[in-house]
């Protein structure tokens, strides 16, 4: 196997880990373990457990970004975009542990600053040209700021993975995040928006996964 294919498989395989179980309960032996390889193969690609956090985190946040892309990009209206975004955001939130935001901003800095760019760049000016978008088509309320409610929606999204608000024990994060999702629309849409939304829900449109 060459040995970017190596790394590739081992990035992958550690986002698996990452995903389910959270980043801080995940160690090197687990995931040397896990992928049958030694920890001798790992830290001759990644000096350590942070630098692999780095990696993965790039990797997931560039899927995500494609998988996004192709939605906006296919969609026929900021409306219809909307929908199909909720769709995969719950399908994406079924896989994720809750815990991963949080590790990822108390334990791997370097990491962090790879979704905060990530959020206050490309997030932000996807919801910004959705949300102009639709108030030019008549969806979205007119006398919105689009810069302050597409900050206002990536808290949201940041929010629900926050244990002192949503207890994990009480809470399912992909219905937090649902919850919060159709609260933004609702609060956003004219009465245009919210039956072509209501609509678009009830045939249940399909994500468009990439991955």
């Amino acid at each position: 196997m060459e040995e970017q294919d190596i790394k590739e498989k081992i990035i992958k395989g550690a986002e698996d880990l990452f995903m389910r179980y959270g980043i801080r309960s995940i160690s090197m032996d687990d995931i040397a373990r896990q992928l049958a390889v030694s920890k001798k193969t790992l830290y001759q690609h990644f000096a350590d457990k942070d630098e692999l956090v780095v990696l993965v985190s790039r990797s997931i946040l560039h899927e995500k970004q494609k998988q996004y892309d192709a939605i906006r990009q296919s969609s026929r209206n900021s409306i219809e975009e909307m929908a199909r975004l909720s769709v995969c955001m719950k399908s994406d939130m079924e896989s994720i542990n809750p815990t991963l935001l949080f590790d990822l901003q108390k334990f791997h800095p370097k990491a962090w600053s790879e979704w905060v760019s990530h959020k206050n760049e490309y997030m932000q000016e996807a919801i910004v040209n959705n949300l102009t978008q639709g108030i030019e088509a008549g969806y979205i309320r007119p006398g919105i700021n689009p810069e302050i409610l597409a900050i206002i929606r990536i808290e949201l999204v940041q929010v629900a993975f926050n244990n002192e608000v949503f207890p994990h024990s009480r809470f399912k994060l992909p219905e937090v995040q649902e919850q919060l999702f159709d609260h933004f629309v609702y609060g956003i849409v004219t009465d245009k928006g919210r039956k072509l939304y209501e609509k678009y829900k009830t045939v249940n449109p399909q994500p468009l996964s990439v991955i």
